[in-house]
């Protein structure tokens, strides 16, 4: 009798060791799941706003993380001033630029200087 209750202690002190390492595993697999699915691209994505802060430059358009529109005119270590549309000026900290704007079509199209000019007039007259 006291064999048969030492060998069933046995087998239930091996279960439980084993059933510890599977808790040990899933708790491991739950881990790297959470680091891939969750830590790992929202550090990409802070290194990604790092890299865009860091390439605005004087007379580049920006928007800020409050939707903020216009244009850098003055950058001094962490902050960055911009002109809005209304001419004006807002300080704001490098952090708080969310994206670079591409310059606008029509800005292209007025900054050039045959654009829509005299040439296309002549070419209506002949």
């Amino acid at each position: 009798m006291i064999y048969a209750v030492s060998t069933l202690l046995l087998s239930a002190a091996k279960a439980k060791t084993s059933s510890a390492s599977y808790i040990i595993f899933i708790y491991i697999a739950l881990f790297g799941a959470f680091y891939f699915f969750y830590l790992r691209p929202r550090s990409k994505k802070a290194k990604a706003q790092r890299s865009t802060n860091s390439m605005v430059e004087v007379g580049d358009r920006a928007q800020t993380i409050g939707g903020i529109v216009g244009e850098v005119t003055k950058i001094e270590g962490d902050t960055i001033t911009l002109r809005s549309s209304s001419g004006h000026e807002m300080d704001f900290v490098r952090r708080a630029i969310a994206q670079k704007l591409p310059v606008p079509f029509d800005d292209v199209i007025s900054d050039d200087p045959n654009a829509g000019g005299e040439d296309s007039e002549q070419e209506e007259g002949h």
